[in-house]
């Protein structure tokens, strides 16, 4: 068989449901579906029942051990000769598998990834969420199907990879984050080719509000930290850019608190509004971009409003991850798990 397409899932039976709906109506009917289910407390068996003769379906139940290791539980068990990693929590649109097999004919790759949108029956903070994930004004133009300047390293909601690439590099590691990144620097490492498959996109549900949205992008910036300790020379001067947008937006913010500050004191009116001024001006700037092209790309002053929110958790709720990790593992001298035991297990 051609595709094994590959399923981690925690507590997640209603994504499933869509997801194994969204396969159904795939044009391309070569492939099988391995679910596996990591420690759920709401099993998705039942949902996977509804699909058994329609699909060519396996499902598996494990303990709790984190999206990476319950990946290679699957492709332990997977026949095809590429494995599709997907989330649980995207859609696939009908042309999918076709557009992977069209790029896998025209030119070979031992793996692949591809980008996500917004469907349109998304919430609008899933939809702000998406924008921030995917737009070039939040360093998230590469996820959105924008070409690299130097290498496409996939992402685990929309990666595949040949089988027999997949078991000589060991599947991913025991990393709890930024465990996908990991694996497709050891792709690089091991010389293998990795592209990007521009028209083999998902629709990717992501956060469904913004505390989680917080807690996912945190944990990205540990991750980062993890990477670079482990490859030194993964980071590049982009991933940087959260930290240092994180610790403007203080200062600017910081500016415009002194600025209040003063104009409520007799003589110090004038500086109050300079101070004030320069700390307001590019952030209402950089809101207004922000809010403008979210706006036009979703056709919803509504959506650009709440983007301009998803732009300033990602990229702070990142920063402060990054911060948090350099300052534990780099200043500290504190290994991964010892420092992120409640990040890390539950």
């Amino acid at each position: 068989m051609k595709y094994s397409i590959i399923v981690p899932v925690f507590n997640r039976p209603e994504e499933v449901d869509e997801l194994l709906e969204s396969l159904l109506g795939q044009e391309e009917k070569d492939f099988e579906v391995v679910i596996v289910e990591d420690g759920s407390q709401i099993p998705c068996k039942e949902v996977c029942g509804k699909y058994a003769d329609r699909l060519d379906l396996h499902y598996y139940q494990k303990e709790n051990s984190g999206p990476g290791q319950s990946r290679n539980y699957g492709a332990e068990r997977a026949g095809g000769d590429y494995l599709l990693i997907l989330d649980s929590d995207v859609v696939l649109p009908r042309g999918y598998l076709r557009a992977v097999s069209e790029e896998l004919d025209r030119k070979p790759a031992d793996a692949f990834g591809g980008p996500d949108r917004a469907h349109d029956s998304f919430t609008d903070t899933q939809k702000a969420i998406s924008y921030s994930m995917t737009s070039f004004f939040t360093t998230g133009g590469i996820r959105g199907g924008k070409k690299k300047l130097d290498k496409f390293y996939p992402r685990s909601f929309n990666m595949g990879i040949r089988r027999d690439v997949y078991q000589e590099l060991g599947g991913f590691s025991k990393m709890r984050f930024g465990e996908d990144i990991d694996f497709s620097i050891r792709i690089f490492k091991a010389g293998k080719h990795c592209r990007l498959f521009p028209e083999a996109w998902v629709w990717h549900k992501r956060r469904t509000d913004f505390r989680k949205f917080w807690r996912q992008v945190y944990n990205s910036g540990i991750a980062r930290i993890n990477l670079y300790r482990k490859y030194p020379e993964s980071l590049k001067l982009v991933h940087l850019l959260p930290m240092v947008f994180t610790v403007g937006t203080a200062l600017l913010g910081l500016l415009v608190l002194t600025g209040i500050l003063l104009l409520c004191l007799p003589g110090t009116r004038a500086e109050g509004w300079r101070l004030l001024l320069t700390g307001l001006i590019p952030l209402l700037l950089y809101s207004a971009v922000i809010c403008t092209d979210s706006a036009r790309q979703n056709h919803s002053l509504k959506i650009g409003l709440l983007s301009i929110r998803a732009a300033f958790t990602q990229l702070t709720g990142y920063g402060c991850g990054f911060i948090s990790a350099w300052w534990k593992r780099c200043v500290c001298g504190k290994d991964e798990f010892s420092a992120y035991n409640k990040n890390f297990y539950k």
